[in-house]
């Protein structure tokens, strides 16, 4: 079997042969996908603080950040005996998993457009109020100004004829 790592930088998969492997005093190991993880993980970059990286997106709500769906990924040490019925279920249940994650990770996409949206929909109709003044046709700018002078004007004579 394959044994997919994930980058202790940016969480990506990292194949057999590839990647470089770094090993602590301590004996940590630390694994990276390529040089430009290893690079930031010695100049001691926080991944949570790293734009590209997975832990940031999840950090700021980017992508989904607590799923049970997750719990399947988790790495597990314990080796199985084969058994030609268990990897069938398996591989039925992996496959059932991942349409579950893909549908929630699209719910989860489009609210956050829409949320975007709505937004986006307001400073646009804050900056036409704003700037209406470029919009308007010019000869429409001048029949409501004439408007507005016509009422005020029939305005005062009311307000002559009362008083």
């Amino acid at each position: 079997a394959m044994r997919l790592e994930k980058c202790y930088f940016c969480s990506s998969t990292i194949y057999p042969g590839h990647g470089i492997m770094f090993v602590r005093n301590d004996s940590k190991v630390f694994r990276f996908c390529r040089s430009k993880c290893h690079r930031n993980f010695k100049q001691k970059r926080n991944p949570r603080k790293v734009r590209w990286t997975k832990a940031y997106r999840k950090a700021h709500g980017k992508e989904l950040a607590k799923d049970p769906v997750f719990e399947f990924e988790k790495r597990r040490n314990v080796p199985v005996k084969y058994d030609r019925e268990l990897y069938a279920k398996t591989l039925k249940a992996m496959r059932k998993v991942e349409t579950i994650r893909t549908a929630r990770e699209n719910r989860f996409k489009a609210k956050r457009t829409q949320i975007a949206k709505l937004i986006q929909n307001k400073q646009a109709r804050a900056e036409i109020k704003r700037d209406i003044n470029l919009i308007m046709a010019p000869l429409a700018q001048k029949k409501s100004k004439m408007e507005v002078k016509e009422r005020v004007t029939q305005e005062s004579k009311m307000s002559m004829e009362t008083g």
